[in-house]
């Protein structure tokens, strides 16, 4: 049992893995900041004119990335000096509110899975396989409303014994990252203790919510290699930051 510990990179006491979705298992991270950069690039030129300052990369990694979607709003509007209306629970008509500006992203980003797949990364099956083989419970928790969609075409769904999405905050009633609430409620589902369970994040609220949660251990996940990304997702608390599942088992 030691030696398969070893071979995943996470202490012996670990009898549980908790990951995120996109940007950990699957490549849809890409597709969530394609999407956020197009309805908040409209929302921008609509509301500011021609000379506004466009979404960037940078904005969806400090505001929006990990969070739940209306929360993503939210900050990111915040981080503008920017308030709109929270908008209507059906989005009947409200383009540029809370409500409309989350809703018009979530229409956007199943359109491009629809058109462009889900790829799992590199490592992804293999890594999940060696977590079972090894003995330990899976789970995913994701912001997302779509979790299971993206697991279903990724090919991942059988290796997932509990799934928390962004469907189950809401059910629920749970705040999102960076509270812990979610990778709190998976750990549970699981009967595993969070000080015996690993979380695996590729975003600085993911990270946060792992140290928040008391954690047993936290890897952030960063498959760009992007410097700067590496070290917020250390600063956050990770307890180490790999570019890929098989760094793991040379760490």
């Amino acid at each position: 049992m030691a030696h398969r510990m070893a071979e995943l990179g996470l202490p012996d006491a670990i009898a549980a893995a908790l990951f995120d979705l996109d940007g950990v298992l699957t490549g849809t991270a890409a597709l969530h900041e394609r999407a956020w950069k197009q309805v908040f690039d409209e929302f921008l030129a609509a509301r500011c004119g021609a000379g506004f300052e466009p979404f960037s990369l940078r904005d969806y990694e400090a505001h929006v990335d990990g969070l739940p979607r209306l929360d993503g709003v939210r900050e990111f509007l915040r981080s503008r000096n920017i308030t709109v209306p929270e908008g209507n629970s059906d989005g009947a008509g409200d383009r540029w509110t809370v409500r409309g500006i989350g809703d018009r992203k979530d229409r956007l980003l199943k359109s491009m899975i629809d058109h462009d797949g889900v790829r799992a990364y590199p490592g992804s099956a293999e890594y999940l396989s060696a977590v079972h083989a090894a003995g330990l419970r899976i789970g995913v928790v994701s912001s997302s409303a779509n979790a299971a969609a993206v697991l279903g075409a990724a090919g991942l769904s059988g290796f997932i014994e509990v799934r928390v999405d962004g469907n189950t905050l809401a059910e629920r009633n749970l705040p999102g990252k960076p509270a812990p609430d979610g990778f709190l409620a998976a750990a549970a589902a699981l009967h595993v203790s969070p000080s015996h369970a690993a979380v695996f994040e590729d975003a600085v609220a993911g990270v946060e919510a792992g140290r928040a949660g008391a954690f047993g251990f936290v890897v952030g996940i960063e498959h760009a290699g992007d410097q700067r990304q590496i070290t917020a997702l250390r600063n956050a608390g990770a307890d180490i930051v790999v570019s890929s599942f098989s760094d793991l088992s040379r760490s």
